[in-house]
Formats: structure tokens, sequence, C-alpha cells
């Protein structure tokens, strides 16, 4: 199997979907995320902008595609007042059992904060969130967000609240022969014509 065949295999695709303010930095997250620096020349986000990237969870293989959307204010007070409006849309629209993580964006201006850690860590446990601070500057906590956020997606498979073969669900299971080893769904009763033995 060549290299690039290898690296575009995976066990399961999680969609993932950064919302949020404009300026708390979404796009600077997700190149921090995927390419591993600080995007400097962050203009605002017009559109979509898509970014993916296969992680090792636990020994899966997890293809993560993710989406950022143009946010609609800056870093302040405001941002934070939105939560509750992003939050609502959010469970409206996506799948019941959707996974979210609340990311404290830009750490590392601690002088400029307007948000204590245990306000917004109160309002992540009152919403049943995950919670991280995070800094898309110099990397802290970006990519165990997005590990934190599939690890708990992987946990809700294994569980059986959410399922890879629900349209619509934001997750399917990833090669076409990996899916038939490790779907529980395809385990078919023992024939009673087959040898017990």
């Amino acid at each position: 199997m060549s290299q690039t065949a290898m690296s575009e295999t995976y066990d399961f695709l999680f969609k993932f979907l950064v919302i949020g303010n404009a300026g708390t930095g979404k796009s600077c997250l997700l190149h921090q995320f995927i390419e591993k620096k600080f995007k400097d020349d962050s203009n605002h986000t017009i559109g979509v902008e898509f970014g993916s990237k296969i992680i090792n969870v636990g020994g899966k293989y997890v293809k993560l595609q993710i989406w950022d959307t143009a946010g609609q204010e800056r870093f302040s007070r405001e941002t934070y007042n939105a939560l509750t409006n992003w939050l609502t849309d959010a469970r409206m629209l996506a799948s019941q059992n959707i996974v979210i993580i609340l990311c404290g964006n830009k750490k590392d201006l601690d002088a400029d904060r307007e948000v204590t850690f245990l306000e917004a860590s109160r309002f992540a446990q009152e919403n049943e969130l995950m919670f991280l601070e995070t800094s898309a500057l110099t990397g802290e906590n970006v990519e165990e967000a997005f590990v934190q956020c599939a690890r708990k997606i992987l946990n809700k498979i294994e569980s059986g609240e959410l399922d890879p073969e629900r349209m619509g669900s934001g997750i399917q299971y990833g090669d076409a022969a990996l899916r038939q080893l490790r779907s529980p769904r395809r385990a078919q009763a023992p024939n009673a014509q087959e040898c017990g033995c």
C-alpha cells in the first residue's frame, strides 16, 4: 500500500463546524490545528473555509473535516454574551447527540480578559459542554480541543448513542473495507447450519 493510500485510510470521518462571532479566532484555530502555525494575515472569513486532518484517538484513525464559518464582533464581552444564541442554533440545526466544546480562545491575551475562566467554565457546565481555554497564537490546547471532542464522539459511538450509518449525524465510517470489519451492526447471528465447535 502506498504512503498516500495509507495516509488516507481512516476508521471514522467526523464533521466539525467552528462557529462563533467574527474576530474570535476561528480561522486561526483551524489553521493552527491543521498547519501547526499561527495565521498572521487573518482576514475575516467570507463564506466558509475548510480543512481536514487525520488524527489518532485511542488507536483509531479519525479524519476530521473542519468547516470554519464566517462570524458576525471582536474579542469582547459581547462574544461571550452571544454564546447562548450560537448554542441554540447548533442544537436546533444539528444532530440530537451533537458534541460541543466551548473554546475560550486568545488565552495569550490575559491582560485583555473580560470573561473569567470560572464564568466560562460555569457556563459550559450548565450547558453540558466541554470547555478549554486555547490560544491559536501559541498553539496551547488547540490540538487538545479537537482530540477531546473526537474522543467524546468515539465514546458515543461505542455506547450506541451515535450511529455512523445514520444520515445527517455528521459522522461516518471511513474506508469501506474497515467499515465491514468494525461495524457492530454488520455482525450477524451465527448460521444454524454452521458448526459451533
